[in-house]
């Protein structure tokens, strides 16, 4: 969507990706290599006009939306009554710990 703001062909963009994203998938699958579609990107000229905003882009937090305050919902609303029950026991084993 970045390279049509700019002025590029969704269809052509849309194209160019999907070949690369096939190339870096054979790389994976049939070669054993690394997913290497960034640097696939980073080597074709028809993204020149978007490498420069590639690091915004592909910033993981914008990919995550309403994550955060979900999750503290969560937390208040479920975990925190769920260990509000055991606090007493809780108390007497001196905490309680999570590993994931």
């Amino acid at each position: 969507m970045e390279l049509v703001a700019k002025g590029g062909s969704r269809q052509e963009a849309h194209e160019e990706i999907r070949v690369l994203s096939h190339e870096a998938g054979r790389n994976v699958k049939v070669e054993g290599g690394v997913n290497d579609l960034i640097e696939r990107i980073e080597r074709t000229p028809f993204f020149d006009r978007i490498k420069p905003d590639l690091p915004r882009l592909l910033d993981p937090s914008t990919f995550i939306g309403r994550c955060p305050e979900q999750v503290v919902k969560f937390l208040d609303t479920e975990v925190a009554p769920a260990l509000e029950k055991h606090r007493n026991d809780i108390e007497k084993i001196g905490g309680a710990e999570l590993s994931v």
